[in-house]
């Protein structure tokens, strides 16, 4: 029987790599630049198998290509709006995302990024290595303390809950949240957490604030500018969730005129290119969507991808399908 042929988009840990060429026919990508629209059609027409990153852009009009052979995407992320769902179910193919995988290393960079823009540990960085530190003073760069502050957590789903338990039993935070759908009960009971009634509600009454919310429509630039001027002068934003969720021109408005203190950004509009006004500012933290950037979880995503996969072509239901 002949094996499957797969497209990956992107480069791929080693380990995955082997593996997937063990199973099936791989083309890899090991320039590691992103595919055109034109070459992502292709890949649609001769492999029975995508496999893109959250970066690719799978939209209808690449979706809609003629002469189709690939049944299946296996998305390597946890999100999925990288991807027209609906243009994907009305061509009948099979979509899987990798969640659970990386729940921890995602809540480890938005603790990360929440310390950094409360002790302002970028600019202390740069300070140190432009060579501009004069030496300790009483009243020099003065941040906010983390330890028994409040902890607003706009989505409480398994990354949100996995940072609550850091902070709440790691730094004593009171934890309140946000989310249509809660969870259990003991859930929230075990972290001492308070729901509020509306994302106005939290970001009034918490010191910092942490997306966790999907990405899409229903999302997009849920913190604007109206929003923004709720929150308290001292208070941080973080976001490891996705891009838009944030109106970036009113987030810099806010950071410049000091509506709040300091904000802590995994994610952006439109990346790779992120709206130069961040570039201006000291007090927002800036990584380079680093969330799930461990060797550990970055293996534990391709093989969720490769699950997803060898039950797709043995006939079975993908565990992670989301089409």
């Amino acid at each position: 029987m002949n094996k499957p042929k797969v497209i990956v988009t992107r480069k791929w840990p080693a380990l995955v790599e082997a593996r997937l060429q063990e199973l099936y026919v791989v083309q890899l990508n090991e320039s590691d630049i992103p595919m055109t629209a034109d070459e992502l059609k292709i890949a649609l027409q001769t492999a029975d198998a995508l496999l893109p990153t959250v970066t690719d852009l799978i939209t209808a009009d690449i979706l809609g290509v003629p002469n189709k052979r690939a049944k299946i995407i296996g998305n390597f992320g946890v999100g999925y709006n990288n991807i027209d769902i609906e243009a994907a179910k009305k061509d009948g193919l099979v979509v899987t995302n990798t969640p659970h995988v990386l729940t921890d290393c995602t809540a480890d960079i938005a603790m990360l990024l929440l310390l950094m823009s409360a002790r302002r540990a970028s600019e202390g960085d740069r300070l140190v290595r432009n060579g501009q530190w004069t030496g300790w003073r009483p009243t020099h760069m003065l941040g906010q303390k983390v330890t028994g502050k409040t902890l607003g957590l706009i989505g409480f789903g398994r990354i949100a809950q996995a940072m609550a338990k850091k902070a709440h039993h790691g730094f004593g935070m009171k934890i309140l949240f946000t989310d249509p759908y809660p969870p259990s009960q003991e859930i929230i009971d075990g972290l001492q957490a308070t729901q509020c009634a509306t994302v106005e509600e939290l970001l009034s009454g918490a010191n910092f604030v942490s997306l966790h919310c999907p990405g899409g429509e229903a999302t997009k630039h849920l913190i604007n500018e109206q929003r923004l001027k709720l929150m308290q002068p001292l208070a941080h934003l973080i976001n490891t969730a996705r891009g838009d969720v944030v109106d970036s021109k009113a987030l810099i408005r806010a950071l410049k005129e000091r509506w709040i203190a300091g904000a802590g950004l995994d994610v952006f509009e439109g990346e790779p290119n992120i709206d130069p006004g961040f570039l201006e500012l000291d007090n927002v933290a800036l990584l380079p969507h680093l969330g799930s950037a461990t060797e550990e979880t970055r293996v534990a995503m391709g093989n969720r991808v490769l699950d997803n996969l060898a039950a797709f072509f043995a006939g079975q239901e993908p565990r992670d399908r989301v089409a």
